[in-house]
């Protein structure tokens, strides 16, 4: 991830936007009893955190893939947004496997 970006995201004062997210109860739970022992103050920080660790390491796989490049490609090029899916999710399964 660029430094720029990296810091613009450790900004405190971000705006925030209020979203509806299912989450199984047990879930919810386990993250209500852990986020303290973290240091959190409470599950919602804990779950950005999280959020925002994956987020992280999947856009540093993306930046350094031709992958992103070919995907941007293919839709310009009009192909359908579920056929990328399918393929990506192929490649993916076959990769988990080998």
């Amino acid at each position: 991830m660029k430094i720029e970006t990296l810091k613009q995201r450790l900004k405190k004062d971000r705006p925030m936007k209020t979203i509806t997210l299912r989450i199984p109860e047990d879930v919810v739970e386990d993250l209500e009893r852990i986020a303290p022992i973290l240091g959190f103050s409470g599950y919602q920080p804990l779950m950005r955190t999280y959020i925002g660790q994956g987020l992280r390491e999947d856009l540093e796989k993306l930046e350094n893939s031709p992958f992103l490049e070919l995907i941007e490609s293919l839709k310009r090029h009009g192909v359908e947004e579920d056929i990328i899916n399918n393929a990506l999710e192929e490649i993916t399964y076959n990769s988990d496997n080998s």
